[in-house]
C-alpha cells in the first residue's frame, strides 16, 4: 500500500478534537488550592486532583527506536491524525505511578522559572494560568502529548532595539524599545504600546501572555502581543515625544503591517503618540492601512475607542453583580487611577446610576464622600488631558474632598480603604495587595472588577475570593478596549465609519458574551462563580484547538 493511501486513511480515522471545550456533565471536579506566588517553588508538587480520566497503561504503537514511522491506521496508534505517528505523550507520561496533570503543570511553570529566573511579573501570569489548566490537561490529555502549554508559554518572537533621538537640547538620548509577538494561532498580533521608566521584558512578556487569553475571550479573530520602551513622556515637549515616536517607529515598522501585527496604545501612549507613530509608519512604507488602533477619526480611528475599555469593564461589573440580584443603582464605587480607563469607567458608573467616590494619580488619592458628579468629571478630565495636572488640585477646587498624597513611588493603595460597594482598579499591574482586599472585605465590598492588567496581586485574590467577593480577572473585564479595536480594525478594511451607538452596542454584546462564556466555563467545571478560572479555561480552548491544527510550529 502507497504512502499516499496510508496518509488519506489516517487522515479520516484520526481522532476527533475536543472542538466544542467543555466537558460532559458528570465530570468530578479538581481539587485546586490558591496559592501565593511566593510560596511557589519550581519542583513543587500540588496534591494530586481527583482523576476525571482513565489512567489505565497504553501501549505505545510498535516503530524502530529513534526513528518516524508512517500512520497505521486504527485510532489508537494515530492519535491526532497526522501524516507521522510517535509514542503518545500521555501515553509516555502517564503510567502506573507516573506523573498527573499537577505534575505537569508544575514542570512546565518550573521551565519557565529557570529560563527567565528574573521575571517575576511574568512568572505571576503564567502561574495565575496554568493553575487553572489542571482539570483541563487532566481530562484533555492530547494538549499534554503535543506539548500545547510549553509552546504556549513562550512567545513566536521577541524583538528588542534601541531607540536614539535628540531632546530639544540637542543631546543624543537612548531608550531601549520592544515587540513582544506572542501569538498569532487565531489572529494577527494584537496588543498595545507603553511608553513607561519602569517597561522591560518581563512586563511586556507579562501583558503579551494575558493579551493572548483576553483577545480569545473577545471571539475576534486576534493572536496576542505587546510593546513598548523605557521612554517616559511626562515632561518632554511635544517635539521631544513626537521625534522618540518617529525613531520607534523607523524600527518597529519592518515587524507590523494590518495582517501581521497591529499595535494599540497603552500606558503613556495616547491619541498624540498614535498620531506620530501612524505618521511615520505611513511615510516610511507609503500606505495608508489600518496598522494601528486608537487612531483619531480623522485618519481611520473609530468612536467609542477612547471610551471602550472603561465602558466594558462597567458593563463586565453590571453582569456580574446581576448573578446576585443587584445592580449599580445607588453603588458607591471606588475606582483607582485617573487617566483613560478610569475616567471613561467613571462616566459609565454614573450612567448606570452608580456613586463613584474615588480617583489616584502617582501623587496621590482623592474621597469625595457626595460622589464625583459629570461636573467635576469633567473637571477631572481637563485637570488630565489637557493641563497634566495632578488631582490634589481637584482638592483644592472641591471642598469637602479629601486629599491623601503618596509617597513617590508607591502605589496609591489606601484607596481600597474606603467602604464601598464595588471596586475597579484600573492604575497599574499589582496595585491592590492582600492588606488592601482584606480592607475591602470589611468594608462590605461586593464585586471587584480588574480595569488594568492585573492589578489584584495574588494575595489579594485569594482574600476576595475566599470572601465570596466577585472577583473579575483583566483577561476578561478590561477586554472592551481590544475588542473594540479589533471593530476599528474591521472599519478600517471596509473603508468606513461606524455610528457611537452601533460601536457601543457591539462593545455591550462582547462584554455580556466574555462574561456568559467564563461563566458557563466555570460552572461546567464545577467552580461556579469563579472567573478566573473560567476566563482562563475558556480562552485556552480556543488557543489550544487553533495551535493543534495548525501543527508544530
Amino acid at each position: 500500500m502507497s504512502l499516499r493511501i496510508l496518509t488519506l486513511l489516517c487522515l479520516f480515522t484520526g481522532s476527533a478534537a475536543f472542538l466544542g471545550g467543555l466537558p460532559p456533565a458528570g465530570w468530578a471536579r479538581a481539587s485546586r488550592t490558591t496559592t501565593s506566588l511566593r510560596s511557589l517553588r519550581p519542583f513543587m508538587v500540588a496534591t494530586p486532583p481527583e482523576k476525571i480520566i482513565d489512567t489505565k497503561p497504553m501501549t505505545p504503537p510498535a516503530q524502530t527506536t529513534g526513528a518516524i514511522t508512517p500512520c497505521s491506521v486504527t485510532e489508537d496508534e494515530c492519535l491526532d491524525g497526522k501524516l507521522y505517528c510517535r509514542p503518545s505523550a500521555a501515553k509516555k507520561i502517564r503510567p502506573e505511578g507516573g506523573r498527573d496533570a499537577s505534575e505537569i503543570i508544575h514542570d512546565v511553570f518550573s521551565k519557565v522559572v529557570a529560563r527567565d529566573p528574573d521575571q517575576p511579573e511574568y512568572h505571576q501570569a503564567v502561574w495565575e494560568v496554568l493553575e487553572s489548566l489542571e482539570p483541563v490537561i487532566a481530562a484533555n490529555p492530547h494538549y499534554a502529548d503535543n506539548s500545547i502549554l510549553e509552546r504556549l508559554v513562550e512567545p513566536e518572537r521577541t524583538l528588542s532595539f534601541r531607540v536614539p533621538w535628540t531632546d530639544d537640547n540637542g543631546v543624543v538620548q537612548v531608550n531601549r524599545g520592544y515587540r513582544v509577538q506572542f501569538s498569532s494561532s487565531i489572529g494577527p498580533y494584537k496588543g498595545g504600546l507603553r511608553f513607561h521608566p519602569s517597561v522591560n521584558l518581563s512586563i511586556l512578556k507579562f501583558l503579551g501572555f494575558e493579551q493572548v487569553f483576553k483577545n480569545s475571550l473577545t471571539g475576534l479573530p486576534l493572536g496576542g502581543g505587546k510593546g513598548g520602551a523605557d521612554f517616559d513622556p511626562k515632561g518632554k515637549s511635544d517635539k521631544e515625544v513626537m521625534r522618540f515616536c518617529q525613531s520607534f517607529m523607523a524600527e518597529l515598522h519592518r515587524h507590523i503591517g494590518a495582517d501581521v501585527d497591529v499595535p494599540a496604545g497603552d500606558i503613556g501612549v495616547g491619541g498624540r503618540e498614535i498620531g506620530y507613530l501612524y505618521g511615520m509608519y505611513k511615510k516610511l512604507r507609503n500606505e495608508f492601512t489600518g496598522v494601528l488602533t486608537g487612531k483619531d477619526m480623522q485618519y481611520g480611528g473609530s468612536l467609542i475607542r477612547p471610551e471602550a475599555t472603561g465602558y466594558g469593564l462597567v458593563y463586565f461589573a453590571r453582569e456580574m453583580l446581576a448573578t446576585r440580584g443587584k445592580t449599580l443603582q445607588g453603588a458607591r464605587v471606588a475606582l483607582s487611577g485617573s487617566g483613560n480607563v478610569a475616567q471613561y469607567a467613571c462616566e459609565k458608573v454614573l450612567d448606570l446610576g452608580g456613586v463613584p467616590v474615588t480617583m489616584s494619580d502617582s501623587s496621590g488619592w482623592i474621597y469625595d464622600e457626595e460622589g464625583i458628579s459629570r461636573d467635576k468629571l469633567a473637571y477631572i478630565r481637563d485637570l488630565k488631558n489637557h493641563h497634566r495636572g495632578r488631582l490634589a488640585t481637584y482638592a483644592e477646587d472641591h471642598p469637602g474632598v479629601v486629599y491623601t498624597p503618596t509617597p513617590r513611588g508607591e502605589d496609591a493603595a489606601t484607596v481600597w480603604s474606603v467602604a464601598v460597594d464595588v471596586a475597579l482598579p484600573c492604575a497599574t499591574q499589582n496595585e491592590l495587595t492582600g492588606e488592601d482586599a482584606a480592607a475591602l472585605v470589611a468594608g462590605g465590598v461586593v464585586a471587584v472588577a480588574e480595569g488594568a492588567n492585573m492589578p489584584c496581586t495574588p494575595e489579594a485574590v485569594s482574600t476576595l475570593q475566599r470572601a465570596g467577593v466577585l472577583f473579575a480577572p483583566a483577561k476578561a473585564s478590561n477586554a472592551g478596549g481590544v475588542g473594540t479595536s479589533g471593530l476599528e480594525m474591521s472599519q478600517n478594511s471596509l473603508r468606513m465609519s461606524w455610528t457611537r451607538e452601533k460601536v457601543d452596542g457591539y462593545l455591550e454584546a462582547i462584554m455580556v458574551n466574555i462574561h456568559t462564556t467564563t461563566a458557563r466555563y466555570a460552572q461546567a467545571y464545577g467552580r461556579e462563580g469563579d472567573y478566573v478560572f473560567g476566563a482562563n479555561v475558556a480562552a485556552f480552548f480556543k488557543v489550544a484547538d487553533a495551535m493543534e491544527a495548525q501543527g508544530i510550529v
